[in-house]
């Protein structure tokens, strides 16, 4: 039961430090559309990869270290959620950042935009399970 209480600490804490690392090395700030974009379309940016890489890796890894499982929910159209996935990527470049570049490191800048973006996406993910459930 303790687990269930300090991982959401543990893991908020290990954002913040590879947040700052990023900030410290590459003199950017966090958002995983950016870099995104950065490893697709910027062939020498080699950082931005190694992270995602690492986001992937870490969170594989810890699922397998404590043998968590993740249920899937139902099987969608590969097109509904090309399409979907695109609508995201566009949102995200209209907003100038993600959840996680406003969110993170954006509000913690007490960046005006971020804190308006935020409060945006929160908003609606409120007012998305209010109406789906």
């Amino acid at each position: 039961m303790m687990n269930h209480l300090y991982n959401p600490l543990l893991g908020g804490l290990l954002i913040g430090l590879a947040a700052a690392i990023y900030l410290i090395t590459s003199g950017r700030v966090v958002g995983i559309s950016g870099m995104l974009a950065q490893s697709l379309f910027n062939k020498n940016k080699r950082l931005p990869l190694i992270f995602l890489l690492g986001l992937i890796i870490g969170g594989s890894a810890y699922g397998i270290l404590t043998q968590q499982t993740t249920p899937f929910p139902e099987i969608r159209s590969p097109w509904l959620m090309i399409l979907s996935g695109l609508l995201v990527g566009y949102g995200t470049r209209l907003g100038n950042g993600c959840t996680s570049g406003h969110g993170v490191c954006g509000l913690a800048r007490l960046s005006p935009r971020s804190i308006v973006a935020t409060a945006t996406f929160i908003s609606c993910a409120i007012i998305t399970v209010l109406l789906t459930h």
